[in-house]
């Protein structure tokens, strides 16, 4: 099992929970409103007046092969829109209850 954890762009939420539902992952914990700056080049998304978007994030428990698929996913979603922003990486999971 694996928890893949994902912050992104709040513009590209609806995008990621519909790439969710096409893989039927149901299950998640979220965060409507974050704040942070990309570790490249990225803006920082800070909900104040000089930086006024946020950012959300996400975390899903899931079979190993569905997390490799679903990461792969969302590369291709960040590639498609680099200005945006999204980062997504996964932890084993060795006891769930």
């Amino acid at each position: 099992m694996k928890a893949v954890f994902l912050s992104c762009n709040q513009s590209m939420f609806d995008e990621v929970m519909d790439l969710m539902e096409d893989m039927d992952i149901s299950g998640f914990t979220g965060w409507e409103e974050l704040i942070g700056r990309g570790s490249n080049d990225g803006d920082p998304h800070m909900g104040d007046h000089a930086w006024p978007t946020m950012n959300s994030a996400l975390i899903s428990v899931m079979e190993d092969d569905k997390a490799a698929e679903f990461l792969a996913r969302l590369k291709s979603l960040d590639e498609e829109n680099i200005k945006q922003g999204l980062r997504a990486f996964a932890w084993n999971v060795t006891d769930a209850i």
